[in-house]
C-alpha cells in the first residue's frame, strides 16, 4: 500500500461546533449521556460509510464498555477517522485524550459535525445515500413558457 500524504495543518478546517457545545442539541446530549452506544452507533455507521450498522457498532461499544470499562479506546478511533475524512483540526491533547476525559462531549461534537454536514443521523448511511440520490435523480420542474 502507498503511504498516505500528510495534510499540512493549514489545510485543516475547524470543527463546526466546539467540544463543549453539547447543549446546542439537547436531545442528542440527553441520549448520549444516558445511552452513548446509540450516538456512537450512529456516528460509526456514517463514518464507516454503511459497511457496519448502527446496531452492530452500538453493541460492540456496549460490550467493550462492559468488559473493559473504557469504550473510549474504541470510540477515539472513529474520531480519528472522522477527522481524516473531513480534514478537521486535531485537538491539542489528541483524539484518545478527548474521548478518555470527556467521552460524552466528544460523541456529541462528532454527532453535530455530521449533522451540520447534512447527514440525517436517524436514517443511517444507506438512508442518507438514498435521500441524496432521490434529490439528484428528480427532473427539474419546468415552468410553462411562451409557445409559438
Amino acid at each position: 500500500p502507498e503511504p498516505q500524504p500528510r495534510i499540512p495543518p493549514k489545510s485543516r478546517v475547524p470543527w463546526s461546533t466546539g467540544l463543549c457545545g453539547c447543549f446546542s442539541d439537547c436531545r442528542n446530549c440527553c441520549i448520549t449521556c444516558w445511552c452513548p452506544c446509540i450516538t456512537f452507533g450512529q456516528i460509526a455507521e456514517i463514518v464507516d460509510k454503511g459497511s457496519s450498522s448502527c446496531g452492530q457498532n452500538g453493541a460492540l461499544y456496549t460490550l467493550i464498555a462492559c468488559v473493559t470499562g473504557c469504550p473510549c479506546f474504541y470510540s477515539c478511533f472513529y474520531r480519528s477517522k472522522l477527522r481524516q475524512q473531513y480534514l478537521l483540526h486535531e485537538s491539542a491533547c489528541g483524539d484518545c485524550c478527548v474521548h478518555c476525559f470527556c467521552e460524552s462531549c466528544a460523541l456529541c461534537q462528532e454527532y453535530r459535525e455530521l449533522k451540520n454536514r447534512g447527514f440525517d443521523m436517524s436514517i443511517g448511511w444507506h438512508g442518507n445515500v438514498e435521500r441524496q440520490n432521490r434529490g439528484v435523480a428528480m427532473a427539474p420542474i419546468v415552468e410553462g413558457g411562451m409557445s409559438r
